[in-house]
């Protein structure tokens, strides 16, 4: 199989190999089949490139030795003076029938003639054989679909079961976001552009403080227009490689923008997953989403989402549950926003309102939730829904996290 031309048939022991292993390379003759009839192309001595005549895909499969976040990148030409339209697609062959767009939209526009490379960051891959299409919508020309290293995925060495029996709630784990600089043995920076399995447009960075800081006592994440070089930046922070909850009643108290195109969560992801056929199999519970273009911009009052998604329930089958509730001032004034997480049921509340719950044990797909989730905090623009309606012609978005606590019982 050619599909890892850039890892060497025999392997060397150690960091010699990881080193090989962090970049695989798909070239022409490693492409399997076509939605189509295509042609190779040998150009001279050091190219040769597949030519397709029309908009379709390209299928290969792909051995990624080292689970992690990548950079995808392809070096492509598109037909003269047309805009071309790319994607990976990963796991073509699953189950469920779904597409996993691992790498968001590229465009080109340019020469047939010329090739250009075109990336998108943080791409999640687990280890194994993929099998993936590359998707593009004209005449195209592709020299090599390449895979490159950007962090290996951490398993979460700590995590904290919480007691479910008793009478009062006591805090186990905190951040009360009161040091100069956000604590990083509390929290990971995911990074990169490559959609989240949404569409979305932000570009994720890490340890940057124009998307994430500390002021006042708060977390501050700050979505950016225009800015380096991205449509948009932003900051999505997770305890995924720090520490995972078992159960508990998780709450953080905040403030979220109010204007059209933002999408801010605060929620919990199972953490079995690695990559995008990990979902919703690993188990999701969202304790906030608010979208923007459901805030009235004068009042300030919105909307909160609660959700829970599995196997048994996610939006690919339509059914999974959701509660939803007005929430008055929702951008200049704090409101608690909090999941009890019992072994049999999960409750979702809002200022000590409960608005939505869970209580489906009965088999593994309708209950990953006896296993370790970890925390996110994020404000993403764009996307499926929260690009919706639009993304309102401003420069800067922000979200503020007063504390994040976790409690147990006592």
């Amino acid at each position: 199989m050619h599909s890892c031309a850039n890892i060497s048939k025999k392997e060397t022991p150690g960091n010699e190999f990881k080193l090989i292993a962090r970049e695989v390379i798909i070239e022409a003759e490693d492409f399997t089949k076509a939605s189509e009839e295509y042609e190779i192309i040998e150009s001279d001595s050091s190219l040769s490139y597949v030519y397709c005549a029309n908009g379709g895909w390209l299928a290969f499969d792909v051995n990624i030795k080292i689970p992690g976040r990548y950079k995808t990148s392809i070096r492509v030409s598109a037909a003269d003076d047309e805009v071309g339209y790319f994607w990976m697609e990963d796991y073509y062959d699953n189950k469920d029938d779904r597409t996993y767009n691992i790498s968001g939209t590229y465009i080109h526009k340019g020469s047939s003639e010329e090739f250009a490379i075109l990336h998108k960051d943080g791409s999640p891959l687990d280890s194994g054989v993929h099998k993936m299409k590359f998707h593009f919508s004209n005449n195209v020309r592709v020299d090599w679909v390449k895979f490159n290293l950007m962090r290996e995925h951490e398993t979460t060495p700590l995590t904290l079961k919480q007691n479910t029996n008793g009478k009062d709630w006591v805090v186990v784990w905190s951040d009360e976001f009161n040091t100069q600089e956000i604590d990083t043995t509390k929290w990971t920076y995911d990074i990169g552009n490559w959609g989240w399995g949404n569409g979305e447009l932000q570009y994720y960075t890490s340890n940057r403080k124009q998307n994430a800081r500390i002021e006042n006592d708060n977390l501050i994440i700050e979505a950016r227009r225009n800015d380096m070089g991205q449509e948009w930046t932003s900051a999505r922070l997770t305890t995924r490689g720090k520490v995972s909850f078992t159960y508990g009643k998780i709450e953080f108290r905040a403030k979220v923008p109010q204007y059209k195109g933002n999408w801010a969560a605060g929620w919990t992801l199972g953490d079995d997953y690695v990559d995008e056929i990990s979902w919703p199999y690993c188990g999701e519970i969202d304790i906030l989403e608010s979208v923007g273009y459901e805030m009235n911009d004068t009042t300030g009052t919105g909307i909160a989402h609660a959700s829970v998604h599995c196997g048994a329930y996610y939006f690919k089958l339509g059914n999974q549950p959701t509660g939803v509730i007005e929430v008055e001032n929702m951008n200049t004034e704090y409101h608690t926003y909090a999941v009890e997480w019992l072994p049999d049921k999960i409750s979702t509340y809002v200022d000590d309102k409960l608005y939505a719950s869970y209580n489906d044990t009965s088999t593994d797909l309708s209950w990953p939730f006896s296993k370790p989730q970890n925390i996110i905090l994020n404000l993403a623009m764009g996307g499926g829904w929260g690009g919706e309606l639009g993304i309102a012609d401003v420069d800067s978005q922000i979200m503020i996290i007063d504390y994040v606590r976790v409690y147990e019982l006592k």
